[in-house]
């Protein structure tokens, strides 16, 4: 009885270290991809010229985190920014909701060759990069494109329009492109969920008269609504943090006072003024705010939900 407890033991330490071998590349990829980087942050504390090394000599200490709000015109222009990052991350979180019900609708159709067909078109937008995608967005609304073309023809526009140059609905528009490359890929962790609900339970709300639209309200959405607010948590977590591809391709004369965001102007200051400290400075107050965001939002779903996902 022993000798088979101890083997059993063994077995299943074997399998734990197979495991843990199965999942090691992973963390090792973790490990050099998201905290070697953070290394970096030490050029904040340093008045970094490239491409010399650093040294004591140029140790500054909080100087770059001060020269934030030093002079009005920086305080003016950081809160510029900070606008738009809060009002582009807030329309994505107040219509966070499109690709739960995007997936539950997609779910619906019985024609599975047509099911596929519209999964697979909205799903390849997110494989595109942006600058395919404003390569895209320049034919179709450029002021000799067909929106242009065809709005002058039917009376809506008296001469050409070049809607890419236009600062009326900025954030709205790039809401409406972020929407049309990730809803597709957005929703598949909904149909994963979906996929989950137990057969049986549909089957009998069906036996007792229930509608698809009321399995859809009393089963389908209540059964995937946990997915959603672990994504919402997540994405307040990372409210700060917008990317820049999409506002770099977009970006023109006319609309660039309403489409900078945190990490654009983050990449400008490095980029193009050499501002390589103060960039880092401002990613590091970034990933803090975002720290406590998620901290906050986890919170809240214990109080909400009465659990976490941290």
């Amino acid at each position: 009885m022993k000798n088979a407890n101890s083997k059993r033991v063994d077995y299943r330490k074997i399998r734990g270290y197979k495991e843990f071998l199965l999942i090691l590349p992973f963390i090792l990829l973790v490990l050099l991809f998201s905290y070697y980087p953070l290394y970096g942050w030490v050029y904040a504390f340093f008045d970094y010229k490239p491409p010399f090394p650093l040294s004591w000599d140029n140790f500054v200490g909080l100087k770059w985190f001060k020269s934030m709000v030093e002079n009005e015109v920086k305080i003016t222009k950081l809160l510029n920014v900070l606008r738009n990052t809060f009002a582009m991350s807030g329309i994505s979180l107040l219509f966070s909701w499109f690709p739960m019900f995007f997936a539950v609708f997609l779910n619906e159709i019985k024609c599975k060759p047509f099911r596929k067909f519209v999964q697979t078109v909205t799903t390849l937008p997110n494989f595109i990069s942006w600058v395919l995608v404003y390569a895209i967005a320049f034919c179709i609304f450029n002021s000799a494109g067909p929106v242009s073309s065809l709005g002058q023809k039917w009376g809506i526009l008296e001469g050409p329009v070049n809607f890419l140059q236009s600062a009326d609905h900025v954030w709205f528009k790039m809401w409406l492109w972020l929407t049309w490359k990730n809803a597709g890929w957005a929703a598949i962790m909904y149909l994963a969920a979906i996929s989950g609900i137990d057969e049986e339970m549909i089957e009998a709300a069906k036996v007792d008269g229930a509608s698809r639209m009321k399995v859809i309200r009393h089963i389908t959405i209540p059964s995937i609504l946990p997915t959603y607010f672990v994504l919402v948590m997540l994405n307040i977590a990372s409210f700060l943090s917008n990317g820049m591809e999409q506002y770099y391709m977009f970006e023109n004369s006319f609309n660039k006072d309403y489409i900078q965001v945190l990490d654009l102007y983050v990449y400008r200051l490095a980029m193009g003024s050499g501002g390589y400290s103060l960039s880092v400075a401002i990613s590091m107050l970034k990933s803090g705010v975002s720290v406590v965001l998620l901290i906050l939002a986890n919170k809240f779903s214990k109080l909400v939900r009465g659990e976490g996902f941290v």
